[in-house]
C-alpha cells in the first residue's frame, strides 16, 4: 500500500497506463513541464517526453478536437480542461463528434478519448470557474461520465476510462485533490457503471456525487447519534448509472435524498430522482428530496458562495424531514 492524494492517484493511474500503452497521448494547457495547473500531470513530461505529453495553446476546442482526431487514428488521448466551465468552448467536438463517430461508422471506428474536467466548489473561484456541468454531458448519448470521490476510485476509474474504447468524461472536484488514502501498489481498476455503498443504513438513503460524498458521510455520522440510520450511495459513474444499487437501497430504507454541487434545476439529481420514482415508487414512503446548489451564478465572495452550495446541515435537515 502507498498513501496517495486524490491528485497523485490520478497521476499514478495515467502514468501506469502510458507505460502499458506507448500510443497514449496527454494534451492540454500547461500539462507538460509545468505539470498541469493543479499538478495532476506532474513529471509525466519528464518520463514520456514532449511527443506524448503535449502543451497546447489556450484553445479548448482545438485541444479536444485534436484529441478526437488522435483517438480515431489509434492513439488513445487524454485531454485536460483547466476547469469544467471551459466545456462551453469544446462542446461541439465532444457532443457532435466524439459522441457520434462510432455510431456514424457502425462501430467500425473506436474513440478511446478521456476528457479530464476539474470542478471547483466553495473555493472562491467565481462564477466562470465554479460550475458543475455534468448534466450537459449526461444528456448526450455516446458519452460516458464518471465522478470519483476517493483517491482509490480516482486511480481505478481513470485507468478504466483510458482503456475504454468510447469517449469518457472524467470529472474531478478540486476540493478533493488533497484528500489522502492508502492505495494498493498492485494493479487494479474500478469498472464504469458500478456504484459503491459507502455506509450501510436502514432509515434513509443518500445518493451523493463527488465532493458531496464526504459531506453525506459526515451527515450520516451526526444523524447516527440521534438514532437515524443513513445509507450513503456513491454512484461513481453517471453514464452508465448503476440504478440497481440505488433502487436496492431505497427498497430497504423507503426514503431517498440525492445531492450534488451542481445547480438544482435540471441537474443530474433530478434524473436520478425520477429513475428512483419510476422504478421504486412502491418502496417510497415520501417524495425524493434533492439537496443541491441554489439556482444562482456562483459568487466570487466566499461568504456569498457558501450560501449557494449545499452543506452537511442541508443534508441533515433533508433526512430529518422524513423522520420527524
Amino acid at each position: 500500500m502507498a498513501e496517495l492524494t486524490y491528485a497523485q492517484a490520478i497521476n499514478t493511474g495515467i502514468r501506469e497506463e502510458m507505460r502499458r500503452d506507448d500510443k497514449i497521448v496527454v494534451l492540454g494547457e500547461d500539462v507538460g513541464k509545468y505539470g498541469g495547473v493543479f499538478g495532476v500531470t506532474r513529471s509525466l513530461y519528464d518520463e514520456f517526453g514532449a511527443q506524448r505529453v503535449r502543451d497546447c495553446p489556450l484553445n479548448e476546442a482545438a485541444i479536444v478536437g485534436f484529441s478526437v482526431g488522435l483517438a480515431i487514428s489509434g492513439h488513445p488521448a487524454i485531454a485536460e480542461l483547466e476547469f469544467m466551465d471551459f466545456l462551453t468552448f469544446c462542446m461541439d467536438p465532444i457532443a457532435n463528434q466524439a459522441a457520434k463517430i462510432r455510431y456514424f461508422w457502425g462501430g467500425q471506428v473506436e474513440v478511446p478519448l478521456v476528457v479530464r474536467m476539474p470542478i471547483a466548489s466553495n473555493l472562491g473561484f467565481g462564477s466562470q470557474h465554479s460550475q458543475s456541468l455534468e448534466a450537459w454531458i449526461m444528456h448526450v448519448p455516446g458519452l460516458k461520465l464518471v465522478m470519483p470521490s476517493t483517491p482509490y476510485d480516482a486511480k481505478g476509474l481513470i485507468k478504466s476510462a483510458i482503456r475504454d474504447r468510447n469517449p469518457v468524461m472524467f470529472v474531478e472536484n478540486i476540493s478533493l485533490y488533497a484528500t489522502k488514502a492508502e492505495i494498493p501498489k498492485e494493479e487494479y481498476t474500478v469498472p464504469l457503471g458500478s456504484a459503491k455503498v459507502r455506509r450501510a443504513g436502514d432509515d434513509v438513503t443518500i445518493v451523493a456525487l463527488s465532493s458531496m460524498v464526504p459531506c453525506a458521510l459526515q451527515a450520516a455520522e451526526q444523524l447516527a447519534s440521534e438514532g437515524v440510520s443513513v445509507e450513503v450511495i456513491d454512484p461513481r459513474s453517471l453514464a452508465p448509472l448503476d440504478i440497481d444499487t440505488i433502487i436496492a437501497s431505497v427498497e430497504k430504507t423507503g426514503r431517498a435524498v440525492v445531492s450534488h454541487v451542481a445547480h438544482k434545476t435540471g441537474g443530474v439529481g433530478a434524473e436520478i430522482a425520477q429513475q428512483i420514482t419510476e422504478r421504486g415508487f412502491d418502496y417510497l414512503d415520501g417524495p425524493v428530496v434533492r439537496v443541491a446548489a441554489k439556482d444562482l451564478p456562483i459568487a466570487a465572495s466566499q461568504k456569498l458562495e457558501a450560501e449557494i452550495f449545499p452543506t452537511v446541515d442541508d443534508l441533515i435537515d433533508a433526512c430529518k424531514s422524513f423522520v420527524n
